[in-house]
């Protein structure tokens, strides 16, 4: 491979590498990652290679090496992503949410419930409610992280609790479940 050195010839090398890459990568990826997410992974591989396209090795071999390195790294930080999100909702069962649940009620049956709730929830509905449990967040504040009104944020929050206290009512347990509890530990 040439090492670009001008803007012309910077996209010549990027096609090139695209066009002889491409198909290699697109099967590297779909047998380590879920096929309906392979070209948006694909895809984010390239950005990065366009952005360091100086540091491309020279060689065919090496420089192919090094782009399936750049897409590993992504698919890795993916999986670590996935897995916080899945402990998210492990760390929710811990949480002080719990500590308001009746005495009377088994402490072990309102964890697997609150886990069993919480793994129902939309992904949408659990960052909303991570962010204010978890993170201690004001609305505003985590309206700014998620890059919304305040407002809408507080509309996404009470649509997340109206969906937690649903999901609790409909579980099998017919005791008092800890959905009263988390949002008196919640209010923004």
């Amino acid at each position: 491979m040439r090492h670009p050195s001008n803007a012309p010839d910077r996209e010549r090398t990027f096609r090139l590498l695209y066009e002889l890459v491409y198909p290699e990568l697109m099967r590297f990826v779909q047998r380590r990652a879920h096929p309906d997410h392979a070209e948006d992974v694909v895809a984010d591989a390239f950005l990065v290679v366009w952005r360091r396209l100086d540091e491309l090795p020279s060689s065919h071999g090496d420089a192919r090496a090094w782009i399936f390195g750049i897409t590993r790294n992504i698919l890795l930080n993916t999986h670590r992503g996935e897995r916080r999100r899945l402990a998210l909702g492990v760390r929710l069962a811990d949480s002080a949410a719990l500590a308001y649940l009746d005495e009377d009620a088994d402490p072990i049956v309102n964890r697997v419930d609150l886990g069993r709730a919480w793994r129902a929830l939309s992904e949408v509905h659990q960052e909303a409610l991570g962010l204010i449990v978890f993170e201690d967040l004001k609305a505003p504040q985590a309206a700014a992280v998620l890059g919304i009104s305040p407002v809408a944020f507080r509309l996404r929050v009470s649509r997340a609790r109206r969906a937690l206290r649903l999901l609790l009512e409909h579980l099998p347990r017919q005791s008092r479940t800890p959905a009263a509890s988390f949002e008196r530990t919640t209010t923004p």
